[in-house]
């Protein structure tokens, strides 16, 4: 995971009630979504909320959305959407601008043959070079694009075993918090902007977000 264009960070307590139950018929009343939100702390663009933070949120499926809400931040972050895009090619930066040199993703979302990401990609940042680095550094499989989902989608996507690599929700939760490819995220080097938070934050999440059902953001809902 790493990099692309990237939406609005800069979540806000009063905000995210807000979005959740936007556009729903359904849930908790206008006073009870302001004292949930009130009980959800803000935090800086480059933090990223704990899942204790989440306690004040009594339903169960509602505190789901919100922790995934929160870990979206880091999935649409740059950082993250760059290697998973909805093509062949890999994007750089934090606009999202096609690699350069031209790159596929060849047969095994690894480059084609004399051109392979491990050509240049080495399994760490070379400083000198300004070439990122991590260990087995590949593109995601096209079933894994998350460019232009939005929360709800990527949600239902990551559980989906047809378009999440065949993962379990164990197996997610542990490939967050422990993956050193994930991990690049938040040590990209050369002064490129590292995913919010940590990774331990990340994968916490994630695990608090399946131990309270895994429920999916609401249509129209936004990090």
């Amino acid at each position: 995971m790493r990099r692309f264009r990237s939406p609005s960070s800069g979540l806000i307590a009063a905000a995210s009630a807000a979005w959740i139950f936007a556009g729903s018929g359904t849930g908790p009343s206008s006073s009870e979504r302001r004292a949930q939100a009130a009980e959800t702390p803000p935090v800086a663009a480059a933090g990223l909320r704990s899942p204790e933070s989440f306690a004040g949120v009594k339903d169960r499926d509602e505190r789901a959305r919100m922790l995934f809400l929160e870990a979206s931040r880091v999935l649409l972050h740059p950082r993250c959407l760059n290697c998973h895009p909805d093509g062949d090619s890999p994007a750089q930066g934090d606009g999202g601008r096609v690699h350069d040199p031209p790159v596929t993703r060849g047969p095994q979302d690894r480059g084609v043959p004399g051109l392979e990401c491990s050509s240049c990609h080495q399994d760490r940042n070379l400083a000198l070079a300004r070439v990122p680095g991590a260990p087995q550094w590949h593109l995601a499989p096209r079933s894994m694009a998350w460019v232009g989902r939005t929360p709800q989608a990527l949600c239902e996507q990551i559980k989906d075993p047809a378009r999440n690599g065949g993962k379990s929700l164990a197996q997610i939760v542990e490939h967050t918090a422990h993956d050193e490819l994930v991990g690049w995220g938040w040590s990209p080097g050369s002064g490129r902007t590292p995913a919010p938070g940590t990774q331990e934050r990340f994968g916490a999440l994630f695990a608090a977000w399946v131990k309270d059902g895994a429920a999916c953001p609401r249509e129209g809902a936004r990090p």
